[in-house]
């Protein structure tokens, strides 16, 4: 008897499996990746879950920060109407957790092996309270200089590698009639540049005291006046209309040879390939002068909403296994501009830029000098951050100068706290 009801039961488990996997039929995906590249990248993700039965209910909010997503979905859970999954950074998720509004991923995390392959760095925003409640697609990092390497050859400009060279090198682009820096004028992208700006000036060192512990005497040291000063020497090279500007229209100015560099996180490097650029020969790759050897990182995630309907629950396990799955993580950030989530991944489909973006973060993530960025909420949590936008745009604009945005900057992120 004890062996029909063991093989009854089998049956019963199979069978259930076997119609979750049926009913696993859509996920309603809210997400910010709607410029050229991204939603190549994006795209990669709908066909991998297709091939699985699974449907893709997109609901796009453009806004190359997240914050216009994160309002739309603050409204979607009130009204109690949580997507499958959402794409979610740093500590909005641990946000979201702490509100005991995210599934519990533990189970597709084991049978997978995600403790062993994803780094820790990663796995303390993926993680709540020791449970896996979302899945990392990728690692982005944020102090990256484009370079179009024409308008470089053209006027004679090595790669600069002091921030020093930095500015000479952007000066003599000026010069020559040329947009020197393209920039977007939206406060997380001011703050995306103020990430490699920081690094530049006070190294891994001084970022940590200054933003992950909020140390008061660093938030307004003289080091961090030289750090105003250099985002005013970097807005003197900006061309006039860049206020509200998206950041991939920044990008095409690259790409268009209309200005020579872009400081932005290696999504980037997504509209440089969608246009048909080469790394090395269309366009230069490199660390914001001063910081090499530093990394400051984000990373995507989807975090997955609590649902109670069982079809639901089985197609944000299926979207949690594909997204982890090696294939993918190689296909899409190949693709996207990102590095995987994972360590494991092989590196060969990977452009020269992939290649040393591994290589950076891997070696950072040794060496202690990998940090969570300032701009996309790996450093603090949302108040802080916003705290810090509106500190450092309002600079940016040349409303304050740099010892007045010293104390701006002390006093909003004491508030925030």
């Amino acid at each position: 008897m004890r062996g029909y009801f063991g093989r009854k039961t089998a049956f019963v488990a199979a069978l259930l499996a076997t119609t979750s996997m049926a009913m696993a039929e859509d996920v309603e995906v809210l997400h910010w990746w709607t410029s050229g590249g991204e939603a190549a990248a994006l795209n990669v993700l709908k066909q991998d879950l297709a091939a699985k039965g699974i449907g893709w209910v997109d609901m796009p909010v453009a806004g190359g920060g997240g914050e216009a997503a994160m309002t739309t979905l603050r409204a979607r859970v009130t009204a109690g109407d949580a997507p499958t999954a959402v794409q979610m950074l740093g500590f909005d998720i641990q946000d979201w957790a702490e509100q005991g509004k995210l599934a519990n991923l533990d189970a597709v995390a084991t049978e997978e092996g995600w403790d062993k392959v994803v780094p820790a760095a990663l796995q303390a925003f993926s993680k709540y309270d020791g449970h896996w409640v979302s899945a990392p697609v990728n690692v982005h990092s944020t102090n990256w200089v484009w370079a179009n390497k024409s308008i470089l050859d053209g006027l004679g400009i090595a790669q600069p590698t002091t921030w020093e060279e930095f500015v000479a090198a952007m000066q003599k682009v000026k010069d020559s009639g040329k947009t020197a820096l393209a920039h977007g004028g939206q406060p997380w992208q001011d703050a995306t540049m103020f990430d490699g700006v920081v690094l530049s000036v006070g190294g891994v060192e001084f970022y940590k005291k200054a933003f992950v512990d909020l140390d008061p005497a660093a938030l307004g040291s003289d080091q961090m006046v030289e750090v105003f000063n250099r985002m005013a020497t970097l807005r003197s090279f900006a061309d006039d209309n860049f206020s509200g500007r998206d950041w991939n229209l920044a990008s095409a100015m690259v790409i268009n040879n209309e200005a020579a560099f872009q400081i932005m996180g290696d999504w980037a490097k997504g509209e440089f390939l969608k246009a048909g650029k080469v790394p090395g020969k269309d366009f230069l790759c490199f660390r914001v002068p001063g910081t090499q050897g530093d990394v400051s990182f984000n990373s995507d995630q989807f975090a997955m909403f609590a649902q109670t309907d069982p079809a639901a629950q089985a197609a944000q396990a299926e979207m949690a296994r594909a997204i982890m799955a090696p294939s993918f993580q190689s296909a899409f950030n190949v693709v996207k501009g990102s590095v995987p989530a994972r360590t494991d991944v092989p590196n060969d489909a990977f452009d020269d830029c992939g290649k040393q973006g591994m290589k950076e973060l891997a070696d950072a993530s040794a060496n202690g000098t990998l940090v969570g960025s300032i701009a996309h909420g790996h450093a603090n949590k949302a108040a802080v951050k916003n705290a810090i936008y509106d500190v450092v745009t309002a600079n940016f604009n040349g409303e304050t100068d740099a010892k007045t945005a010293v104390a701006n900057l002390v006093s909003a992120v004491e508030a925030a706290k």
